[in-house]
C-alpha cells in the first residue's frame, strides 16, 4: 500500500561568514541543530553557503576581481572532505536531512571551482554532489561547468529528494530529468542578487520559478536563499564605493516553501534572515497528477525523447599498458580483476 511521508521542512535565509570556511561550517551546524530542535526532517541551505558568492564579478572588472578569486579558491572545500564531514556528522547527530551549497575545489587542481549542492541523509551519509551545470552570466568568471553524473533523485527518509542551484531551476530539461526519476521534494538554492537589471524583481523571479516547477511536476519545493550581510557590502565597497548602492536593492532574496499547486505555504521571507518552516504531506502530490502527470500518462514518449549523458567529465582518461608488454626492459603483467583466481 502506498503511504507517502509527512514531515516538516526548513529553509534557511541567511548570509555566510564571508570567505571564512571554518566559521561558516560552525554556523551551519548551529542552524542544523536549530531546525532539528523545531521538528524539521529536512533543512535546505542557500547556494554556495560555504562560504560566499563572488559578488565582485558584478561590481568589478575581471582584473580587479582576480585577487578575490584567489581568496575564494583558498576558502573552497573538497567533497568529500573534513568540512562537509563535520556537517554530515551534525546531520546524523540531529537526525535531519541536509541540502547545502558549497564552493567545491577540484581535488586535482587549485583553481578549478564548482558551484556544488551536497545532499546528506539523516544518518550522515553523503548521498550526492551536484555541480551546477552552467554558471549564470558573470558567474562564468568563477565556476567551471558541472556534469550530469549526479543529476539524481535520492531516496531519503522524507521521500524522493532532488536539488538544483539557482538558474538551473529555469532549465526545463534539467528539471524534467529530476521529475522523471520520481522526485517529490525539490530543493532550489539561490543567492541574493540585487545587481540584476533595474526592472528585474529577483525575489519574485525566484518564487515564480519554484511555483512553475511545483505546478508542472506536482511536487513540493523548498527554496533557500542567502542574504547580503553588512560584512559583504563593506568588503566590496572598500575599493569600489559604488557597490554600496548596487548591493542595497530590496526584493533580492526569497525563501519559502511551495506546494504542488504552485502556491506558497505559510509566510515566506523577503530579504530578512531567518528560517522558514512548513508541514509537508507528500500524499498531496497524488490527486493533481490525475490531470497532469508529465512524466507518466500526460505525455507522448513516442514523440519526445530526452537523453541525459551521465558520464562524469574528467580532464584525462588513462589507459593501462597491455598485458605482457615489455616496458623499460621489464616484463609487465597486469592482473584482470574481473577474472577469478585459477590454480
Amino acid at each position: 500500500m502506498l503511504n507517502l511521508p509527512k514531515f516538516k521542512a526548513a529553509a534557511v535565509q541567511a548570509a555566510p561568514i564571508f570567505l571564512d570556511t571554518d566559521a561558516t561550517v560552525d554556523l551551519v551546524c548551529r542552524l542544523i541543530r536549530e531546525a532539528a530542535d523545531n521538528g524539521a526532517g529536512l533543512v535546505a541551505f542557500p547556494e554556495v553557503f560555504v562560504s560566499g558568492y563572488p559578488y565582485w564579478n558584478w561590481v568589478m572588472t575581471p582584473v580587479q576581481g582576480s585577487p578575490w578569486f584567489e581568496k575564494l579558491c583558498k576558502s573552497a572545500i573538497e567533497v568529500p572532505g573534513p568540512e562537509i564531514q563535520k556537517i554530515a556528522q551534525a546531520a546524523a547527530r540531529h537526525h535531519i536531512n541536509v541540502v547545502i551549497g558549497v564552493n567545491e575545489r577540484n581535488p586535482n587542481g587549485i583553481a578549478t571551482l564548482y558551484n556544488t549542492l551536497v545532499t546528506i541523509s539523516d544518518d550522515g551519509r553523503i548521498l550526492g554532489r551536484h555541480r551546477k551545470l552552467v554558471p549564470t552570466w558573470a558567474e562564468k568568471l568563477t565556476w567551471a561547468n558541472g556534469d550530469a553524473s549526479s543529476l539524481t533523485v535520492h531516496e531519503t527518509s522524507i521521500g524522493p529528494l532532488g536539488a538544483l542551484a539557482c538558474g538551473e531551476n529555469t532549465n526545463t530539461l534539467a528539471r524534467f530529468a529530476l521529475l522523471s526519476q520520481g522526485e517529490l521534494v525539490h530543493v532550489a538554492s539561490y543567492i541574493s542578487l540585487p545587481v540584476a537589471p533595474p526592472d528585474y524583481d529577483m525575489a519574485e523571479a525566484i518564487r515564480l520559478r519554484a511555483a512553475a516547477h511545483c505546478f508542472e511536476g506536482k511536487v513540493f519545493t523548498i527554496v533557500a536563499c542567502s542574504t547580503i550581510s553588512r560584512e559583504i557590502v563593506q568588503a566590496m565597497t572598500a575599493t569600489h564605493p559604488e557597490a554600496e548602492e548596487l548591493l542595497a536593492r530590496p526584493n533580492s532574496a526569497f525563501t519559502g516553501i511551495i506546494g504542488p499547486d504552485g502556491r506558497v505555504i505559510g509566510s515566506p521571507l523577503i530579504d530578512e534572515e531567518g528560517i522558514v518552516y512548513a508541514d509537508i504531506d507528500l500524499n498531496r502530490c497524488i490527486q493533481p497528477r490525475q490531470m497532469h502527470d508529465i512524466t507518466g500518462h500526460y505525455n507522448r514518449f513516442d514523440i519526445f525523447d530526452l537523453q541525459v549523458n551521465r558520464q562524469p567529465m574528467n580532464a584525462i582518461r588513462f589507459r593501462d599498458l597491455p598485458l605482457n608488454r615489455d616496458y623499460l626492459g621489464e616484463s609487465v603483467e597486469r592482473a584482470d580483476p574481473t577474472q577469478e583466481d585459477r590454480p
